[in-house]
């Protein structure tokens, strides 16, 4: 009952924004209607916790452990993007299972869509992705079908738009076409998802170059834009990197977005590394954030970036128990 309130007082809400003339009825209403009056955010009651997520499945395998009790208390128990990929299996099951979860407890799912061909291809220790583009269109096809009606936030493809400088103009085209394909799937088939592709992070690529990025590869169509996703720049930092990339679609193209901050990592900021630095810290979530539309855990704290730093010996996505519990406390 509580989400089918807020379901028609949101329509409701809608309503008095559409223009004049504009209804059900009227043959010349924009076809993007009902995709620009999702809001995902009034629909459910805040954000879903995932009972299996990899902290939350170690500290529940683990309890004798001296470090179960944080890693529960301070990270599994907290709201976090789920990631989707080839591991994955059956993509439609996997995806309509989880969301499916979710809208059962009148939560709100966010999710990750990491599979596109190339995948990684400037850092290399997250490779792989779909075969083709046909595959990948498909896969992600499926995807956003298993969404269908139901709320959630999606991020596509991380890394896509910061990989440039490691791919050719002909695969760069290509990439886009599949970006572009893959908001499309979103707005036609789960029409109360907010979509965000990802813009990388401060350090990476200015910000009028990210802009002219995301514009090729049609963040126009989506909700907004992502940040720092498995990375450690400050909330600050990207605030002002995020509000450069916004600043800079206006200017070029005549339009901004709303953008988000991965903070799952932040909280003692970057000290240059990329790939599994220690003495990082778990930072703060908010539906606001300086300009950010909100502050979220986009990477699990404790997942591993690869075979490095104080991840050595592990896999990309592995979790780390150690790694997770010198997180909460900075060390």
């Amino acid at each position: 009952m509580r989400r089918l309130l807020r379901t028609l007082a949101a329509s409701a809400f809608a309503c008095l924004l559409l223009p004049f003339g504009a209804g059900p009825g009227n043959a010349t209403a924009p076809t993007t209607t009902t995709a620009a009056q999702a809001d995902p955010i009034g629909m459910t009651s805040g954000f879903y916790t995932d009972p299996n997520s990899n902290p939350a499945v170690w500290a529940a395998a683990n309890p004798g452990d001296g470090r179960a009790a944080a890693i529960r208390d301070n990270i599994a128990s907290r709201p976090m993007a789920r990631w989707f990929g080839a591991w994955s299996g059956d993509i439609g099951a996997a995806v309509g299972s989880y969301v499916g979860a979710a809208d059962a407890a009148d939560k709100l799912p966010v999710l990750i869509a990491y599979n596109i061909p190339g995948r990684d291809a400037c850092g290399g220790h997250s490779g792989g992705g779909a075969g083709t583009p046909a595959a990948y269109q498909a896969w992600i096809s499926a995807f956003a079908s298993a969404i269908g009606s139901r709320p959630a936030l999606v991020v596509i493809e991380p890394d896509s738009l910061g990989d440039f400088s490691c791919l050719s103009q002909a695969q760069i085209a290509e990439r886009n076409g599949m970006l572009r394909g893959a908001l499309a799937q979103f707005r036609d088939r789960a029409p109360n998802t907010w979509t965000y592709l990802d813009a990388g992070n401060p350090a990476w690529i200015g910000a009028a170059t990210m802009a002219q990025h995301l514009d090729g590869a049609g963040v126009r169509e989506a909700h907004g834009f992502s940040l720092n996703i498995s990375n450690y720049f400050t909330t600050g930092e990207n605030t002002a990197y995020g509000n450069a990339i916004s600043s800079a679609l206006s200017a070029s193209y005549g339009y901004t977005k709303p953008y988000v901050v991965d903070t799952s990592r932040n909280g003692n900021g970057a000290n240059g590394e990329w790939c599994n630095p220690g003495g990082r810290r778990i930072g703060a979530v908010s539906q606001t954030g300086g300009g950010a539309e909100m502050l979220l855990w986009l990477k699990t704290p404790g997942e591993s970036n690869g075979n490095c730093g104080v991840g050595g010996g592990s896999a990309a996505g592995q979790f780390l128990p150690e790694v997770a519990y010198k997180m909460i406390f900075g060390y």
